[in-house]
């Protein structure tokens, strides 16, 4: 999530309105009001009232649409995977201290599971229907404020309790008669220091792919501008209603 996070200030993209997909409509909203809406890929209409377009005009529109039908899954799948690299790392920590499948990560594995399926179902009520709200894409955090904030903090906040737990736990049973506390302390740091070379080397090929990922998406979105600058020049009555904004 931090890497991702660190590239997306380079993506300078909004969605100035909230965007409602489902299969035989586009809805672009502002405070709860449809102010466009497509049905299918080209019929227009304009706070309620339909736009007659030219076959050209048509062509702009099913553009658009298209590029909207693609780009807003992704951003849907870009932020729970950046959610799920960095709770793959807690929950490899916490098997890694207790052991695998132990209570302690069994408990927190089961928040994270219930957690990312909130997620899921909040951005995508089912197989064909997203919601993404107006969004500035160089904070990629904002995606998870309110509702699920609190609880990704507390989730965390629970699994560092757990490792410090599983830590004290750990140095006490390592009382073996041969080795005396600093050792012990020694022994200790070098199994911590090895494991989270294990978990940096297993979450940056995820990391990696996501920020990719990520690059893509943003190139598509500004590709995706240039095609709504083109309509707003073609039809008169979208000129007042930017969706992409490229800052």
């Amino acid at each position: 999530m931090f890497n991702f996070n660190a590239f997306a200030k380079q993506c300078s993209v909004n969605f100035n309105y909230g965007v409602i997909i489902d299969p035989n409509h586009i809805r672009m909203i502002d405070h709860s009001r449809t102010i466009v809406q497509i049905n299918g890929e080209s019929q227009l209409f304009v706070e309620g009232h339909e736009i007659g377009l030219t076959h050209e005009q048509q062509q702009l529109i099913q553009k658009f649409s298209l590029g909207i039908r693609a780009q807003v899954p992704e951003i849907v799948s870009i932020a729970i995977e950046g959610v799920d690299i960095g709770l793959k790392a807690v929950n490899k920590a916490i098997g890694s201290l207790t052991g695998e499948n132990s209570a302690s990560q069994q408990k927190i594995q089961a928040r994270f599971d219930e957690l990312k399926w909130r997620v899921r179902t909040r951005f995508n009520q089912s197989a064909n229907n997203f919601y993404i709200a107006p969004q500035d894409f160089a904070d990629f955090d904002d995606i998870f404020t309110g509702e699920f904030e609190q609880e990704i903090e507390e989730i965390i906040s629970d699994s560092i309790g757990t490792i410090l737990l599983a830590v004290g736990e750990a140095m006490i049973s390592d009382n073996s008669e041969d080795n005396g506390s600093e050792q012990r302390l020694s022994t200790f740091d070098n199994r911590m220091e090895t494991m989270g070379k294990d978990l940096e080397l297993e979450i940056s090929a995820s990391a990696t792919a996501l920020k990719n990922k990520a690059e893509q998406f943003c190139f598509k979105l500004t590709e995706l501008a240039k095609i709504e600058k083109k309509i707003h020049q073609s039809i008169k009555p979208l000129q007042d209603f930017n969706l992409i904004e490229i800052n």
